[in-house]
């Protein structure tokens, strides 16, 4: 839980930097806290670390790949290990595999990004421009439009609406191409003012008229090349309202006025323009940033405090992203010590977190099969705890990013709470076997890169700082010491039996020594997993 009072000031941050607040710095912009990347982190000065957030975003990942060919289907377009992105034909039969492969390769993203904001922005953008793998249907279209997510994670907002309004997938998710001057379909347009630009909440005031313009004004958009690699929006003059459109008093009572022919499609950024007008927009995109990165709740100090100056920013940079993000993750709120372990982690950030975390070593692109399985593993955990990957629920997201009063609370029920134990007792068990690849947690070369894991003392104190962002009660501690690394030994209080047994492990002839060895790091990281504290970041 939150404590309060918090530091509800966006001034820089001017306090203490080392691996603790790196850690939470790691936590909070990337998917889980890999170790190497938090003592990276705490070498650089505090400004170093920050440009090394905002660095390496610019790099375009290897599209996914035909993973999928096995002894019912064989794709005759795409030769296995090639991409598919670029296939002329759709069919029921590899439709369904490539969503799977795409889905996969993203875990993929996650799992190897680089030291960078850029992944956790793609995954934020995903749930704010909703759109679903499933109902879209077609891998090639969400491809582009994860692609649009990726190029403008870091850029400029005004610039991705107008992109992902007359993107593809977009335009097939919420009807965007069949909406035109005799029968104007209102779904995008309703959905770009409640949930993309100026929100619901007490500021918005758009009206149910406003949505009707608008949806008048986005007439004559179309896909071209339906499954074509080029697929993409293109309007169409004949299917346009060329009539002008009046808009609220909210909007100044704007009239956008009605254009013929080609220039039809100029009314969209008029439109934009009309809508970025309102200082609400900031305000809203602000919040969502802050639910994202920092805590659910904004009260009138945080809204006065922090939202306010951070929508100024964003209005001053004529709506460019990385400003706003370097002011928030620069600032003494961010870094407030009752702002740590305040989140509950999402189902994506679990699983692939945890897999960072613990150095989860993952098939190579040589054997592509295995890996994009194995991916598509850690997808399908997330899955299971209510966070699937390309398919929020609807078009406003995840209910945890939005949904009054509980937030992130919605993440951890009866039913989530069990899985994600499950996930990680897997993970350090069995792990996920596939023929003779397998993913696994291993325990024994985990420790080895820990500073002294031969100290009980010292290997739980280690534990604790990597895998929890919250402290954790000394009486855990010592049970963790004496009922797990030390149970079964003579004279549970003797360090010293631990440490032998520790250092007999480079005796490969000890293998009793070893299992039990092994077995106890298990139970160890199986208990520190289990607890609340895990659950947190």
């Amino acid at each position: 839980m939150k404590i309060a009072p918090v530091t509800n000031s966006i001034k820089p941050y001017k306090g203490k930097w080392g691996t603790e607040q790196a850690a939470h710095l790691v936590r909070r912009t990337q998917f889980g806290a890999q170790w190497d990347d938090v003592l990276y982190f705490s070498s650089l000065s505090f400004k170093k670390a920050m440009k090394e957030l905002f660095k390496n975003d610019d790099i375009v990942p290897a599209p996914p790949v035909n993973n999928y060919n096995d002894d019912k289907y064989t794709d005759e377009e795409i030769a296995a290990g090639q991409s598919w992105v670029t296939a002329t034909k759709q069919s029921g039969m590899n439709v369904g595999r490539r969503k799977n492969s795409l889905r996969s390769w993203w875990v993929g993203q996650m799992l190897n990004q680089q030291r960078s904001l850029r992944e956790k922005m793609v995954l934020f953008w995903h749930n704010h421009f909703s759109t679903e793998i499933n109902k879209v249907d077609n891998a090639t279209f969400s491809y582009k439009h994860n692609a649009l997510l990726r190029q403008y994670a870091l850029g400029n907002f005004r610039e991705m609406l107008a992109a992902i309004t007359v993107d593809p997938c977009m335009l097939k998710y919420l009807n965007g191409a069949n909406n035109v001057k005799k029968a104007p379909d209102e779904n995008y347009g309703r959905e770009l003012q409640e949930l993309f630009t100026v929100g619901k909440d007490k500021g918005s005031h758009y009206t149910e008229d406003d949505v009707k313009a608008a949806a008048r004004v986005l007439t004559g958009f179309r896909i071209e090349n339906k499954v074509l690699p080029d697929a993409h929006g293109q309007f169409e003059p004949n299917r346009h309202d060329t009539d002008d459109k009046q808009f609220s008093s909210f909007y100044n009572n704007t009239v956008i006025k009605g254009l013929k022919d080609k220039d039809g499609a100029n009314e969209l950024n008029a439109l934009l323009d009309m809508i970025l007008q309102q200082d609400e927009v900031s305000r809203f995109i602000c919040r969502k940033l802050y639910r994202f990165f920092v805590y659910h709740d904004i009260d009138e100090n945080t809204e006065q405090n922090v939202i306010t100056p951070l929508a100024k920013t964003f209005r001053k940079n004529n709506f460019e992203i990385k400003p706003v993000l370097k002011q928030l993750f620069e600032s003494r709120h961010f870094f407030d010590p009752n702002n740590r372990g305040a989140m509950i982690k999402g189902p994506v950030d679990f699983c692939v977190g945890l897999c960072r975390e613990c150095n989860v070593v993952f098939p190579g692109d040589a054997d592509y099969v295995y890996q994009y399985a194995h991916w598509y593993n850690i997808q399908y955990a997330a899955a299971q705890m209510q966070q699937n990957l390309g398919d929020p629920p609807n078009v406003a997201g995840w209910p945890a990013y939005y949904q009054v009063p509980v937030f992130d609370k919605i993440w951890i029920n009866s039913d989530t709470l069990p899985k994600r134990n499950q996930f990680t007792d897997r993970m350090l068990t069995g792990g996920f076997a596939r023929d003779k690849q397998k993913i696994v947690i291993d325990v024994v070369a985990y420790a080895k890169t820990f500073a002294n894991p031969g100290d009980p003392d010292a290997l739980i104190d280690e534990c604790v700082q990597r895998l929890y962002s919250v402290p954790l009660p000394d009486k855990e501690r010592l049970y963790m010491k004496q009922g797990i690394l030390l149970s079964g030994l003579q004279g549970k209080m003797s360090d010293h039996y631990w440490t032998d047994a520790w250092t007999k492990l480079s005796d490969l002839t000890e293998n009793v020594n070893r299992k039990d060895v092994t077995n106890k790091l298990k139970n160890l990281l199986q208990y520190l997993m289990a607890l609340p504290q895990y659950q947190l970041c």
